[in-house]
């Protein structure tokens, strides 16, 4: 099925591409280059802190050991409680939340289920040769196209409600940040029967009439990517974080390939919350106002002091609404 042309995507020249060539992109054009480094530097561009992880890891990371692709987690809480299923963005492990946004879910009387999406931290690796041609499919995107991706978001929701099955989990509060709040949302649309409670957090619908991810980050992102020592380090900094750059062209291609998701957002059911940040420059806040206005009975909530991250001054609030939703929404304990 062809999609609208996406308008004004990837027009503002960005230097500083050796960082996307060695994840096997071409230089091809500066412009859909542009695309790609506003979501790989975004999260820098808008300030993602990093967050001591110590309390995580002091917790097993196994992998499912049911037929399927490899997929790590970790159980952080009392097991007898029920679960908020977290689940991280682009090219992000579960690590990225950080210890005090799981301990405060933790403090709040839940058991935490982190997951590592495909690619990234200890889940399934895929190599470049599994790629379709990169700026190939950003090329057919730009013009409308039906885009090739070598996993999809759906699959990526299979792989969440995998790690459930595994651990005997019937129902989860689902909580997804960007990325992962496409992935929760596809797990609220695929498996509403499985999803007790969902928290969009500066996600999107993907709505081909909203503003193009980064449209207000290029200048911020220019600064980085336009010197490439600079650039290198910050690439090696987000590695360190829990950032895996391998993986970002191909969980790229599963934004484009699902595309314009606002139909079936709108059939979700469940109760939600999305959270936005006034000042994302990756997904502006219109994207969370779009999702809001999908879900019908969701609640928005918008932060003045927030970007495209979880910082310190608001992560309290969010925790509070979180617990909110949880506790008004709580069904019992989890056999």
């Amino acid at each position: 099925m062809r999609r609208p042309v996406k308008k004004g995507l990837s027009l503002v020249p960005i230097g500083g591409t050796r960082g996307v060539q060695e994840m096997g992109m071409k230089k091809t054009s500066t412009g859909i280059l542009a695309t790609v480094l506003c979501l790989i530097l975004g999260p820098i561009a808008d300030g993602w802190a990093e967050y001591s992880r110590d309390y995580l890891d002091s917790h097993p990371l196994v992998t499912t050991q049911m037929p399927g692709p490899k997929i790590a987690y970790r159980r952080v809480g009392p097991p007898a409680a029920e679960t908020a299923v977290l689940v991280m963005g682009l090219g992000a492990s579960h690590t990225v939340w950080g210890d005090d946004f799981v301990r405060g879910i933790v403090d709040s009387g839940y058991q935490v289920l982190l997951i590592d999406n495909r690619d990234t931290g200890g889940s399934i690796k895929y190599r470049d040769e599994h790629n379709p041609v990169i700026w190939w499919q950003l090329v057919k995107y730009r013009l409308g196209l039906p885009v090739s991706a070598t996993y999809r978001l759906s699959d990526m929701a299979a792989d969440v409600i995998r790690v459930m099955d595994e651990i005997g989990l019937d129902k989860g509060h689902l909580i997804g940040a960007s990325m992962g709040g496409m992935i929760a949302q596809e797990v609220a649309v695929l498996y509403p029967d499985r999803t007790q409670t969902l928290v969009s957090i500066m996600s999107t619908t993907w709505g081909d009439h909203l503003p193009e991810p980064g449209q207000q980050s290029t200048a911020a992102i220019r600064d980085i990517a336009d010197n490439e020592e600079q650039s290198e380090d910050r690439l090696n900094w987000m590695s360190r974080m829990g950032f895996h750059r391998e993986a970002i062209p191909r969980q790229v291609m599963a934004i484009l390939e699902a595309g314009d998701r606002s139909e079936s957002v709108a059939s979700i059911k469940v109760p939600t919350l999305v959270i936005h940040g006034r000042n994302d420059r990756l997904l502006t806040v219109e994207h969370g106002v779009h999702t809001a206005e999908m879900i019908e009975g969701s609640k928005l909530i918008i932060y003045d002091d927030m970007g495209h991250n979880l910082p310190d001054s608001v992560r309290p609030q969010i925790l509070q609404e979180i617990a909110t939703l949880l506790g008004t929404n709580a069904v019992g304990p989890s056999d």
